[in-house]
């Protein structure tokens, strides 16, 4: 049982070795390609999942990789200043429901997400580290994003769970990886602007033109990607491959929509038509589910072809449009595809959970002790190898004796005293204020099961200038990472590793079926100063002094002369010379005062 558990974790573990051929096949090519392609999914609880990809491929000498014409110019400068092989970002605002939704193309967590493969001859781990600061500083002016908030004190050196996926076989250099999160960070169209200059073709044609930012913002999830990966011949090194994809995952809300019904449109979705493709796109297609659970939809125009895939023994059916050649003829208008669902009552209700999902929450009350629990259910009849990775910020202290992993069949509403065991165990304490708690386990979670990993924190007190904006919101602790392998293709819609098409996945059935999904982010309430005290004490000040100050002036500054009663004359030559006198008094009187 132990040696067929620690080979388990070893595939589970183990980076993707890629073979050479693919690289061979264009040894003495060089070329460069654009693909654009948009997946149309009907999801359960009437929604409906729409994911874009654009990925652009670069072949050719390493050394020319600055003289491209479709990959910006920025990224290839960035991979050869930085020493970066493989880069994966993403900004995402909401939280994708596995249970309910199955597994997504791309996954991603809620707030902004950051890791990359660092790989040099000369590289040490104080190098990796200042190169990894500038590659965060770099990218958050790219993007707009906050990502120059990553440093020491919210990154970590992942030791199995993240590895790299695009490598040459017999490259075990993977030691330099970095990882960070930043779950308060906002998307906004600050974020999707810069992200669509990207493209060869920005958002002035192709599917591009779809994502409105005042469409896409008002989606229940959105999540924008751009991911980078170099593959260089081992027997060659300067004939390297790059490849550059940008994701955007959408996930609307029909009934949002103002929708009687389940059909939708693109026009509804984006608020337009498709008005054309890119020039410079090699592909550029739309793939449309047709079918769900049993169910058949209709799509208007009828695609002009229709694919089924197998995955994993479970059959999707997919129409597939041809954009560069719906716009061939002349005169050419908006393209728009209709979904029309079935009439009455809807099965896609009754979808089935997938094999692996995760919960995660707080456990206990106050502000100065608690407990971090995260909840992992196994639905497959068969045992399946979970690593769960922790990336716990610094002002949540973390104990490690108190880490359990307790465990109950799915038929039973509570754990038992059931303990499993650990088989893989990293734990890197944190510092305050200078390193977060990284925890890594492995372990074996039975068939038809679940097990809750519970650990132990204290909350620390912040400085005053350490609280962020709006403190009594929370504070953040990031979502948990969990990998595994699936034995089935149930629910399973990624990509394989060594694809970057979505074509690729089409009767992609393996052995196993990588899986790397996210967990909620955690909010924390530390204990907090009253910060309106302050406020509250200036207003009043303030109000006190002015009141007093205009009187207390007043009879400071000002002189109170009092005049003389005296008889006026009546006679005109007597008030001529009264008058004359008391002026001459009054300026004497003002010589005197000077």
């Amino acid at each position: 049982m132990i040696a067929e558990l620690a080979l388990t974790l070893l595939l589970l573990l183990s980076p993707l070795a890629l073979g050479q051929t693919q690289i061979h096949q264009f040894q003495y090519q060089t070329d460069e390609q654009f693909h654009e392609e948009l997946v149309v999914r009907p999801l359960a609880s009437d929604h409906v999942n729409t994911y874009f990809q654009f990925t652009t491929r670069w072949h050719g000498v390493h050394k020319n990789l600055y003289h491209t014409q479709l990959t910006p110019r920025v990224i290839a400068e960035i991979l050869q200043t930085y020493d970066v092989k493989e880069l994966h970002i993403g900004l995402t605002q909401g939280l994708w429901r596995y249970e309910t939704w199955g597994y997504p193309i791309v996954e991603a967590t809620g707030g902004a997400e950051l890791w990359a493969w660092f790989s040099s001859p000369n590289l040490t781990d104080d190098s990796v580290n200042k190169q990894w600061m500038r590659l965060a500083n770099v990218f958050s002016g790219i993007l707009c994003a906050s990502l120059n908030f990553v440093d020491n004190t919210n990154s970590i050196a992942p030791k199995h769970i993240f590895r790299p996926q695009f490598m040459a076989s017999g490259n075990r250099s993977h030691q330099f990886v970095r990882y960070a999160t930043l779950p308060r960070e906002i998307v906004c169209t600050e974020n999707l602007t810069p992200w669509k200059k990207l493209l060869p073709c920005g958002s002035a044609s192709g599917l591009a033109t779809l994502l409105n930012s005042g469409y896409i913002h008002n989606t229940k999830y959105h999540s924008l990607g751009v991911k980078v990966r170099t593959l260089c011949d081992s027997d060659d090194p300067s004939n390297c491959l790059v490849e550059l994809t940008q994701t955007a995952n959408l996930v609307y809300d029909l009934k949002l929509l103002e929708q009687s019904n389940t059909d939708f449109s693109l026009r509804r979705l984006f608020g337009m038509g498709l008005n054309g493709y890119c020039e410079m796109a090699s592909s550029s297609k739309i793939y449309v589910q047709l079918n769900e659970q049993g169910e058949r939809f209709q799509l208007t125009p009828t695609p002009l072809e229709e694919v089924l895939s197998t995955v994993g023994g479970h059959n999707v059916l997919f129409g597939v449009y041809d954009i560069q050649q719906q716009f061939e003829g002349p005169g050419a208008r908006l393209f728009n595809i209709a979904w029309i669902g079935p009439k009455g009552n809807s099965k896609r209700e009754h979808t089935s959970p997938p094999p692996l999902y995760a919960h995660r929450y707080l456990l206990g009350n106050g502000q100065k002790h608690g407990r971090i629990a995260t909840e992992v259910t196994n639905t497959h009849y068969e045992p399946l190898p979970v690593v769960l990775m922790e990336l716990v910020p610094w002002y949540v202290h973390a104990y490690l004796h108190t880490l359990r992993i307790s465990s109950k069949p799915q038929h039973l509403h509570e754990y038992t005293s059931n303990e499993l065991k650990f088989s893989l165990l990293h734990y890197a304490p944190g510092k305050q204020r200078e390193l977060p708690t990284h925890l890594e386990i492995g372990f074996m979670l039975p068939a038809r099961s679940s097990a809750l990993i519970t650990i132990e924190v204290d909350y620390l007190l912040l400085k005053w200038l350490e609280y962020p904006p709006d403190a009594n919101h929370g504070h953040y602790i990031g979502s948990a990472v969990i990998g595994s392998q699936l034995p089935i293709g149930r629910n399973y819609t990624a990509l394989p590793l060594e694809g970057y098409l979505f074509q690729d996945s089409f009767n992609a059935s393996q052995t196993a079926y990588t899986l790397t999904l996210r967990t909620e982010a955690l909010i924390v309430s530390l204990p907090t100063p009253d910060f309106s005290m302050p406020y509250n004490v200036i207003c009043l000040a303030c109000t006190v002094v002015a009141l007093a100050f205009g009187p207390i002036h007043s009879v400071a500054t000002k002189l109170i002369i009092v005049e003389r009663q005296t008889t006026i004359p009546r006679n005109l030559l007597r008030k001529v010379v009264h008058k004359l006198t008391t002026r001459f008094s009054q300026a004497i009187h003002q010589y005197c005062c000077q």
